[in-house]
């Protein structure tokens, strides 16, 4: 008998850790709450344990609402809304009493948004711990280096995000946000500042300086009946090819020393259709001194994007790989 029970028992414990449960874990809020363990739904996870399914997580609007319920739960949260809801409405009420009670309700009004503030800042960097961990990544205070044309840029330079690591088994590097900060006077002398925000993945290419030392693949900008105008005050050289698809989306420039043969080569016909077809519109990338930095315009803060951006970056880094192997 007592053999008979021990093989079920047995029988039970494979079958159970097989299909992954734990025997001895207790119930799960989401259980207790009328969600079932088999539940994949992250709508229906969130609802019932507060938290959004790590697996999940696209995107930092999906953490807002879970970071705001989290303060407004929180007593102190409350008490520091009602003292400041307080201090307006005795304040107002010097004027007239239904002043007081106007500026009792804008206050607790004031105080929601300022959490609904700080919520949002806090899901946005509970995202982009999550995108960094998950991609085997460290997320940290460090700036992009001013080492090509963009990462020079502008009179300010800011690196909003920063995560660097392994970004495929052949490339080590990182990508985050970086803007870099126009300044000028008005006529009266104040201070104007006009922002541009670029997702950058940044690697470097030592290996590429016996190949080329300047490259720079921008987007077509102004006439093309003053290019060679333009050209003349260039230090660096166009480098102009036959497809017409490539002409009207990029510019090619580099260095006056460079080979033109070789950059040519670079830009094979599968390389031309994969970039006038597959990277995001305004994409761009620059090699300098060994430094490779792709870029497009904007701040993207989804994973699906920042996942584009590593992609199609590590496009590039192939193909030059490939060419440089070629060439020895």
């Amino acid at each position: 008998m007592a053999s008979r029970t021990g093989v079920r028992i047995s029988e039970k414990f494979v079958a159970e850790a097989r299909s992954g449960r734990d025997l001895g874990a207790r119930p799960t809020r989401a259980r207790l709450r009328g969600v079932s363990e088999e539940t994949t739904d992250p709508a229906a996870v969130t609802e019932a344990t507060g938290a959004v399914p790590e697996a999940e997580i696209k995107d930092d609007n999906q953490l807002r609402g879970v970071e705001f319920k989290k303060l407004m739960r929180k007593p102190l949260t409350w008490i520091l809304i009602l003292v400041l809801a307080i201090c307006g409405g005795v304040g107002g009420a010097f004027v007239a009493p239904f002043i007081g009670g106007i500026a009792f309700a804008v206050c607790v009004l004031i105080g929601v948004l300022i959490v609904f503030a700080i919520a949002d800042s806090r899901a946005e960097d509970a995202f982009f711990d999550h995108y960094a961990k998950s991609r085997g990544l460290t997320r940290s205070d460090t700036n992009f280096p001013a080492v090509t044309n963009l990462l020079q840029n502008g009179d300010e330079r800011q690196t909003d995000q920063y995560m660097s690591g392994k970004l495929s088994d052949t490339c080590d590097g990182a990508i985050g946000l970086y803007t870099y900060t126009v300044v000028s006077r008005d006529s009266d002398g104040n201070r104007e500042e006009t922002n541009y925000p670029f997702t950058v993945l940044y690697t470097e290419m030592p290996e590429m300086l016996a190949y080329v030392n300047e490259l720079r693949v921008q987007n077509k900008v102004g006439f093309k009946a003053l290019e060679g105008f333009e050209d003349k005050f260039r230090s660096s050289e166009r480098v102009t090819l036959e497809s017409e698809a490539m002409r009207d989306r990029y510019e090619i420039f580099v260095g006056k020393d460079q080979d033109p043969v070789w950059v040519r080569r670079l830009f094979s016909p599968t390389f031309i259709v994969w970039l006038t077809d597959a990277p995001p519109k305004k994409f761009t990338f620059e090699l300098q001194d060994g430094h490779l930095c792709c870029a497009v315009p904007k701040h993207r803060k989804s994973a699906d994007e920042l996942d584009e951006m590593r992609d199609v970056s590590l496009k590039v880094v192939d193909r030059l790989h490939e060419e440089m192997s070629q060439s020895s």
